[in-house]
C-alpha cells in the first residue's frame, strides 16, 4: 500500500499551494495539468463549490503526478468523502474538536488553520506542528510570523490569505514558513477562457520562488 506523504513533506514540495475553487468541472483536469507544467504539483481543491469532490476525483484519477488535497474542510463528515475521492491531505480554515476527530478517523493528514498564538499552542498540544496561518495578512502577516517564531520555533506555517506573487517571497523568507497558499495562480478570467498557458506561466513564476 502506497504511503501518503506527510503534511511537512507536502509543504516542502511546492513553494506555493494554489487554493482552487472549481466552478466548472470540465476545468479541473486541464487546470491541474497546466499547474504541473509550471512546476506546481501540490493542489488544494476547496469545497467552496459544488464541484469540489468531483474535481478531486477527476484529478486523482487522470493526473497521477498531482498531489491533490481538499481545502475548506469545516465539518468532520467531509474528511472521509474527500479521502475516498482521492485527496491525500486536508486543509481547514480553523481547528475544532470535531475536525480533529474527523481527521483521525479518516487518516487524512490535516493542515489546520490558526490565527493567534493561543490557537497555535492549542493545535500543537493536539499534535499539529504544521499549521496554516489564516487569514495571514489580517492576522499580522510577516510581522506576526517573525514574532511567533521566538516562543514557538518548532511550528511550521503555510500562511494563506491576502498573499500575492509580489509578497510571497517575503513570506517564504520567514524561518517558520515552508510554503504559502494563494489563489492568484488560478485567475477566474483565465479559467473561464481556458487560458491554460497563462496559468502555466503563473505557476512557473510561483515555482521559481523556491531556489
Amino acid at each position: 500500500m502506497k504511503m501518503s506523504p506527510t503534511i511537512l513533506e507536502i509543504m516542502r514540495t511546492s513553494a506555493v499551494i494554489p487554493v482552487i475553487a472549481i466552478d466548472d468541472l470540465a476545468h479541473a483536469v486541464p487546470l491541474a495539468r497546466a499547474l504541473i507544467a509550471g512546476g506546481i504539483r501540490v493542489l488544494e481543491i476547496t469545497l467552496r463549490t459544488a464541484h469540489g469532490l468531483a474535481a478531486i476525483r477527476a484529478i486523482a484519477e487522470q493526473v497521477p503526478e498531482a498531489i491533490v488535497g481538499v481545502g475548506t474542510l469545516t465539518q468532520a463528515s467531509e474528511f472521509a468523502a474527500a479521502r475516498d475521492a482521492g485527496a491525500v491531505f486536508g486543509v481547514s480554515p480553523g481547528l475544532t474538536a470535531a475536525l480533529v476527530e474527523g481527521a483521525q478517523k479518516s487518516g487524512l493528514p490535516l493542515l489546520p488553520g490558526v490565527m493567534t498564538p493561543s490557537e497555535a499552542m492549542a493545535a500543537r498540544e493536539l499534535g499539529f506542528k504544521q499549521l496554516k496561518l489564516f487569514p495571514a495578512v489580517p492576522a499580522g502577516g510577516i510581522g506576526m510570523l517573525n514574532a511567533i517564531y521566538g516562543p514557538l520555533p518548532d511550528i511550521t506555517f503555510c500562511p494563506t490569505g491576502g498573499i500575492s506573487i509580489a509578497t510571497a517571497a517575503q513570506f517564504l523568507a520567514c524561518k517558520n514558513v515552508a510554503c504559502v497558499g494563494g489563489s492568484w495562480l488560478t485567475p477566474k478570467d483565465a479559467m473561464l477562457s481556458g487560458d491554460w498557458a497563462r496559468i502555466t506561466t503563473l505557476a512557473a513564476a510561483a515555482s521559481a520562488l523556491r531556489q
